[in-house]
């Protein structure tokens, strides 16, 4: 497999586009991308799309060709791929495949999603999508329920109390307010945090990550081209070093408790190994935290954290900015927001601006980082580990 590197990042503010139709957010994502990269489009040999529920919030179903053809790309293979949350992630993994196994020296990833406009009832149906519905369905929970379950689980055996878990919330509503694309950063104390709305007990309402449109666009490259361009780009290039993707179980039932997801854990083994790496290394890691307990959970399964400590760590400041390893420093899920497709892309939007040195929180002497997407109930996971010149 050949050397693959990321020459541009794009992204839109994450939040309300009411008056921007979902594939122009997607342009605007993608034309960034490319201006930074200083690619030709036809340059370009395949396009992959990372969207969940365009087909039922949008009736859109074929954004990948819409968007190459707004954009004016040559007749190339132009993809839609969906894993639920991890979509963005997956789109991210065909183009690195595209790229490192020389079917293109040029590949664009791009993830999209548009769920304002809808009402919370749409919105919900359209997420539960992403479970088993007519095995899980009977049981009546949603996504908050489900995690709510988890964090019971956490608390249980480890003793993650609310304490802990609104200390996630604290950090990343912080971080978000560093981050011009960032929607919700705040200043919160534990008090106001355990005073919001009860979504799901014990979920409240900032422990939940917005709803919101949003998209984010990368342009990969070989070797070669990397090399031919890097004397017209105004930012380093940053490398690839492992793009994995996993399955768990799509089934609520299928795990074997719900302090861990399996395909996280793989991901993150499989990544370290290709990478040849260890969790030591890592030097900032933008995680999934669609829920405050995910990112204490994910923390964990990934070997960041040791197993059962992902509270007491954000508690003690040891996941902030200056701490052992810094855990969503754009302000995560929680304080970006969630448009879904966009998500993983957006995560390695923000990390590619970390090892180039150009973020607005910046991690200091950061080299390593690390983007982790996780779709479903646990059902499709993506890691990616990605190396800045210093």
């Amino acid at each position: 497999m050949r050397e693959v590197y990321i020459a541009g990042v794009g992204s839109t503010p994450f939040g309300k586009h009411s008056d921007t139709s979902i594939e122009n957010l997607a342009v605007t994502a993608v034309v960034q991308a490319l201006l930074e990269s200083t690619v030709e489009r036809d340059e370009v040999g395949a396009l992959y799309l990372g969207n969940f529920i365009s087909g039922p919030l949008n009736g859109k179903e074929i954004l990948a060709g819409l968007v190459a053809d707004r954009i004016g790309l040559p007749p190339i293979p132009c993809t839609k791929v969906e894993g639920a949350c991890a979509s963005g992630g997956i789109a991210f993994r065909h183009a690195y495949l595209a790229v490192a196994s020389g079917q293109t020296d040029i590949a664009i990833a791009v993830g999209v999603e548009t769920m304002t406009h809808a009402s919370t009832k749409q919105t919900t149906v359209a997420l539960n999508c992403a479970m088993d519905n007519e095995n899980d369905g009977p049981s009546g929970l949603t996504f908050p329920g489900l995690f709510g379950l988890a964090w019971r689980s956490h608390e249980e055996r480890y003793g993650t109390s609310r304490s802990h878990v609104s200390a996630v919330v604290r950090k990343n509503k912080s971080n978000g307010l560093k981050n011009p694309l960032a929607q919700m950063g705040a200043i919160l104390s534990e008090q106001e945090i355990a005073a919001s709305l009860p979504i799901c007990d014990p979920i409240l309402l900032f422990d939940c990550c917005p709803t919101s449109d949003g998209a984010a666009a990368v342009v990969l490259v070989s070797k070669e081209v990397g090399k031919r361009i890097a004397q017209h780009l105004k930012h380093p290039l940053v490398e690839v070093l492992a793009s994995v993707q996993t399955r768990g179980s799509p089934n609520i039932g299928g795990h074997q408790d719900l302090v861990s997801f399996n395909a996280n854990v793989t991901a993150a083994a499989q990544a370290y190994e290709k990478a040849r790496v260890n969790p030591q290394n890592i030097d900032l890691v933008e995680l999934h935290d669609c829920f405050s307990i995910a990112e204490i959970i994910d923390s964990e399964d990934l070997g960041l954290v040791p197993r059962g400590q992902g509270g007491y760590w954000a508690i003690e400041g040891r996941t902030a900015l200056d701490g052992d390893i810094a855990i969503n420093p754009s302000g995560g899920l929680l304080a970006k927001g969630h448009p879904v497709g966009a998500t993983g892309i957006g995560q390695i939007y923000e990390v590619t601006l970390q090892l180039r040195h150009q973020h607005s929180n910046q991690v200091q002497q950061a080299r390593l980082g690390m983007t982790h997407n996780l779709g479903g109930a646990g059902v499709a996971c993506t890691v990616t580990i990605l190396r800045g010149n210093m």
